[in-house]
């Protein structure tokens, strides 16, 4: 496998990220909050793509993975030009996103800004608006005290180390918000989501399903999967998704 490449985006962060050149529509890959471009299903997915001929492209926020910055030093605005940048600079025609968890809402982001460029979308688990519906709804009035004072408190995480949440992100995530006003995705959409799922539960799905308007837009649940959505058959259902969102037989 070929070593990664860096893009230094227009707000001066450095951004690593593996770019196979191929067939279009490229297929992009997002991950999740404190994930990176080397997890299962982006490995799984350029593989995937690698075979077929197809182009591909995965990244890593700033602060994640092999980019500049820190995690505690982000937030959703600024994945969202990290985004965009890795998007408009190494790819070119329509795209297709595949967006987990954060991700799914970094997709939505950039689809909503640029819809010219989008030939589908597939979601994994997709979490948009957490910062405001899940972790804001959820803290004590002593956790946003501490917020407030501190500008940051840490939450425990079943994946991994705790999560360091800053001020910072919540009040950015309030003008990244995507579920309070109209969201229209004139393209495929195929979302999925475990009903095992600890971190993004199966009625967000189903909201976010409720309110974007689409032409083609379908949920696809999948009893007792788990967030991570890496096993063997998930795998493959991503690589159904992405094809039936080409307009190909999975």
């Amino acid at each position: 496998m070929s070593d990664a490449k860096y893009l230094e985006t227009p707000q001066g962060r450095r951004i690593g990220y593996h770019r196979l050149e191929g067939d279009g529509p490229w297929v992009v890959f997002l991950s999740g909050l404190k994930s990176d471009m080397e997890g299962t299903k982006a490995i799984h997915l350029e593989a995937w793509a690698r075979a077929r001929g197809q182009a591909f492209l995965r990244f890593d926020y700033s602060g994640h993975g092999i980019s500049s910055g820190t995690f505690e030093g982000g937030c959703i605005g600024d994945w969202a030009e990290d985004t965009a940048a890795s998007i408009n600079t190494l790819t070119d025609g329509k795209v297709i996103l595949v967006g987990s968890s954060m991700g799914g809402w970094q997709s939505l982001l950039f689809a909503r800004e640029h819809g010219d460029r989008m030939a589908g979308l597939v979601t994994i688990a997709a979490a948009p608006d957490f910062t405001e519906d899940g972790y804001w709804a959820s803290f004590t009035d002593a956790q946003k005290a501490q917020l407030e004072a501190e500008g940051q408190i840490e939450l425990p995480s079943d994946y991994m180390d705790p999560y360091i949440i800053t001020k910072r992100m919540i009040v950015d995530g309030r003008d990244q918000l995507v579920l309070r006003t109209p969201l229209d995705l004139p393209f495929p959409v195929r979302m999925m989501q475990g009903t095992a799922d600890t971190a993004v539960r199966t009625d967000r799905a189903v909201m976010l399903l409720e309110h974007a308007t689409s032409p083609d837009m379908r949920l696809t649940l999948v009893k007792d999967a788990d967030h991570r959505f890496s096993e063997g058959p998930c795998l493959g259902m991503i690589e159904a998704a992405i094809l039936d969102v080409m307009g190909e037989n999975a």
